[in-house]
């Protein structure tokens, strides 16, 4: 019997922001398979423009609610490459640290409240109190560690006040991050938990060969500034990020496209996992192998287990950080500078994916052109091209139309997309 069904979801619950998925099938055939962001571009990058360069760390952060220290990592990189501010090592471990922190809260928000309702069938997190208070437990206490280790370093755990031009304004004290050190050493236990419940969970099974984009690892895994790289062989320096993201428009969507090599390609957790996964601590490899997670994996659903994967990976990291932190000084944690002319690239890695600003600063430290290319604007082509694929996959399988609904549901929610920072 041939198929024919209207999806329309209007809008997409248990993500960031305003997206609408449109999916049409006549006899079997499908006629639309649709990703539309529906926000109201916010033009941050015009607000930048004339203001001093101190400013843009502050005002950028604001771009979104959940990787406000990305962006403002991001922010400084680009203005510390323009007026060439060399930032010691200590406030660089620091706002990696910072960093950690971010993706560690962030990822867990999304594997444990966006992501594990669909895998355990309920409508939101709500219901898991009463089938699974341990997971909610867990995912309670490693989102308030992450949301601890930034407001550690960063002064507050959204919008940072402490991280900026030059280094950090303020440091933390030893017992302090002694006591982060304990509070993760302690919770690390909880990412095998979690991997064991997951691990009794199905996640669907589709695969859409694309391309994938992140940072380039040189020594470790990436996390802010270097080369990129594409798993089609593609490596670029930084500061030709937009021969790596080719933004274009599109009628049906307030946020732009991008492509590279192919028609599309993916950031995030798992573009960083399929491109540097020589470069994790062996527990966190060891986490991926138990899920069959090698690399180059092609399902977008895995992204799940390499944020999972990544967790474990940032919380060892940080123990390591922490541990060179506690035997230096903790002083020289700016450095001074003079304001010069010059246009500078930051490239960092954001929970859901790689995060660029470029800003051209005059004589005067005032940014008279700024530009901002977000993770989601890089994976909407992804989620759409993947939404085409998966309705065909799932038609042929003789799939409801309610069946197919969640699947596209759970296909976006996958990406963990930002759709508000999209239309910056």
């Amino acid at each position: 019997m041939k198929v024919s069904m209207n999806i329309d979801v209007h809008h997409l619950t248990r993500v960031e922001g305003h997206g609408n998925i449109h999916v049409k099938v006549a006899d079997g055939k499908l006629v639309e398979a649709k990703w539309e962001v529906v926000e109201t571009p916010r033009f941050f990058e015009a607000i930048l423009r004339g203001k001093p360069h101190e400013l843009a760390p502050f005002l950028t952060s604001r771009i979104c609610g959940i990787c406000s220290i990305g962006h403002t990592l991001a922010s400084l990189r680009a203005i510390e490459r323009a007026m060439h501010v060399e930032v010691p090592p200590t406030p660089q471990q620091l706002r990696l640290l910072a960093k950690h922190g971010e993706t560690l809260a962030s990822h867990c928000l999304h594997i444990f409240f966006l992501a594990a309702p669909d895998l355990l069938n309920v409508d939101s997190v709500i219901p898991l109190t009463q089938s699974h208070p341990a997971i909610v437990n867990i995912a309670l206490r490693l989102k308030s560690l992450g949301n601890d280790m930034c407001d550690l370093i960063a002064g507050r755990t959204t919008h940072p006040v402490s991280i900026v031009v030059g280094g950090l304004s303020k440091a933390p004290e030893k017992k302090q991050l002694q006591a982060i050190r304990q509070r993760i050493q302690d919770c690390l236990g909880d990412i095998e938990t979690t991997a064991k419940v997951f691990k009794t969970l199905s996640l669907p099974d589709f695969v859409r060969e694309t391309e994938f984009v992140s940072l380039k690892a040189d020594g470790s895994y990436p996390w802010i500034g270097g080369d990129l790289i594409s798993t089609d062989g593609v490596v670029k320096p930084e500061d030709e990020y937009l021969a790596m993201t080719n933004e274009y428009t599109v009628d049906f969507s307030t946020s732009k496209h991008a492509k590279l090599s192919r028609n599309s390609f993916a950031v995030g957790a798992l573009a960083r996992f399929n491109n540097n996964y020589a470069f994790l601590y062996k527990q966190a490899k060891e986490t991926a192998d138990a899920f069959g997670l090698v690399p180059v994996n092609h399902n977008p659903y895995m992204n799940n287990i390499a944020q999972l994967v990544e967790s474990q990976h940032v919380m060892l990291e940080s123990i390591d950080i922490i541990d060179e932190l506690l035997d230096s000084p903790l002083t020289d944690i700016r450095a001074p500078y003079k304001v010069v002319a010059g246009e500078g690239v930051g490239a960092v890695e954001v929970p859901r994916g790689i995060l660029y600003h470029n800003y051209i600063i005059d004589d005067k430290g005032a940014i008279t052109k700024a530009n901002c290319i977000i993770p989601t604007t890089q994976n909407n082509a992804n989620i759409h091209y993947d939404l085409a694929d998966l309705v065909k996959q799932e038609v042929k399988l003789g799939r409801t139309d309610g069946e197919i609904t969640k699947l596209c549901e759970m296909l976006v929610r996958a990406y963990d997309p930002c759709i508000s920072c999209s239309v910056h």
